[in-house]
């Protein structure tokens, strides 16, 4: 049903009707991603270095168990394919049809519930995870546990916690190593996730340490109420959370609690009302300027990298220049439905450097080291027409495009498809139908 003529209808319905609707789409829902993850299997089983014909196996692709130990191997770059034809990443790819490969050996009582529709998918999945440590035998017991109540019927907060029950149950030796480890799991730090200029600092440690420690912020905080009468009780708790780890530490709001000496990266143009900390996110110019007065005891400004200049070397290694150019065009991942953003990749050169390939912007892509593996070893092909504009070819000739807005799939996959044609490096040309 086209979205214009869903509209339509929607509008003329009752609310009896739409509620219907919408349970009718729910349904639909759940048996599309039960059979999501019956296909995944089918990719795993398809995609075992054991029946490929001799000929496809690529000698510097390994296979590893598809799920837990003991289960199916799989080819090491298979999950890239799928995932791509799903929207999500390798990684996703990988622990989905981990998953499915787990239930179809380890859970059968789970599996024959999603095959007959009376076990929800992700219900199914989240035991398939969670018993991947487990031995065989003690994953059927959770199996045979936990199958009846995976049928959505408890709040998903409660459905984990029975599930991290039984597992536990069917292996205390197991559980018990992991509390030994957890002891040892202690830290301080800031998280990866900051908005609007502000940031979480995470403390993580034993619980009695942790209660200990919040009641002296709340005792330190108790005592401010006459220094800082406006200030509300969780800025009080900040105020004395910062005295007590910086004895030196302001407790004027005005001035700011806290004064560290870190390094802040601000992209900034005369012409926005928006400018980005790099790693944290947007922020107001407003807030910049008070970022600026507040807290910047040195600030520096870069030259602007004319991006519209391809800047190239003569060589392999790839200058910081260069490499802050690219990071520029391509603030995240290049591979189809990636997610990661950090600097701390590889930039791959699209054609190869000894294969006549140039080290400039144009020819240049930031990857994770598993996808940069899949690129060069998996039969997945990469093009970049123009700097910032990316298109991938997959090994079944589905092709990607992927610019700062995401991954779109631009062509379907036709069997009857001309083979490439190669280029003048020997690799095949990437041509796709932007309107398909």
């Amino acid at each position: 049903m086209a979205t214009q003529d869903r509209q339509h209808q929607l509008a003329d319905m009752s609310a009896d009707a739409v509620l219907s609707f919408a349970e009718d789409q729910h349904a639909a829902r759940l048996t599309a991603e039960r059979a999501i993850l019956e296909a995944a299997y089918q990719w795993a089983v398809l995609h075992s270095p054991d029946a490929l014909p001799a000929s496809d196996r690529r000698g510097r692709e390994r296979a590893k168990p598809a799920g837990a130990v003991g289960t199916p191997r799989i080819t090491e770059h298979a999950a890239a394919t799928f995932g791509a034809r799903i929207q999500t990443s390798p990684y996703g790819a990988k622990r989905l049809i981990a998953d499915a490969v787990d239930l179809v050996h380890r859970l059968p009582k789970l599996w024959a519930g999603v095959k007959a529709g009376q076990v929800r998918s992700s219900h199914a999945r989240h035991v398939a995870d969670a018993t991947r440590e487990l031995s065989a035998e003690e994953a059927a017991w959770v199996d045979g546990e936990v199958v009846e109540i995976a049928d959505g019927r408890l709040a998903w907060t409660r459905f984990e916690a029975i599930v991290e029950g039984k597992v536990a149950a069917a292996s205390p030796e197991l559980a018990r190593a992991k509390e030994e480890a957890a002891a040892k799991d202690n830290y301080v730090r800031v998280s990866r996730i900051n908005k609007h200029g502000k940031a979480t600092l995470m403390f993580h440690a034993d619980a009695a340490l942790i209660l200990g420690s919040n009641a002296g912020v709340t005792a330190v905080a108790k005592g401010l109420e006459d220094q800082m009468p406006d200030a509300t009780r969780n800025e009080r708790r900040v105020a004395a959370l910062a005295l007590l780890t910086n004895p030196q530490a302001h407790v004027d709001l005005s001035v700011g609690p806290v004064k560290p000496k870190v390094e802040i990266v601000l992209h900034c143009t005369p012409d926005s009302a928006i400018a980005r900390m790099e790693g944290h996110g947007p922020l107001t110019i407003e807030y910049v300027r008070h970022l600026v007065a507040q807290y910047a005891s040195c600030v520096k400004v870069q030259p602007v990298i004319d991006l519209n200049q391809g800047a190239a070397v003569d060589a392999y290694e790839i200058p910081a220049k260069l490499r802050e150019a690219v990071h520029l065009i391509h603030p995240g991942d290049t591979f189809p439905f990636a997610a990661n953003l950090s600097r701390k990749v590889d930039l791959d050169h699209q054609i190869p450097y000894s294969e006549g390939g140039t080290t400039s912007t144009d020819n240049l892509g930031p990857m994770t080291r598993t996808h940069h593996r899949i690129k060069t070893h998996a039969g997945w092909q990469v093009r970049q027409p123009f700097p910032g504009i990316v298109i991938w070819r997959d090994p079944h000739g589905a092709h990607y495009l992927i610019d700062q807005t995401g991954t779109r799939k631009v062509t379907a996959t036709r069997r009857d498809r001309t083979p490439p044609r190669p280029d003048r490096f020997g690799r095949d040309v990437i041509a796709c139908d932007l309107t398909a």
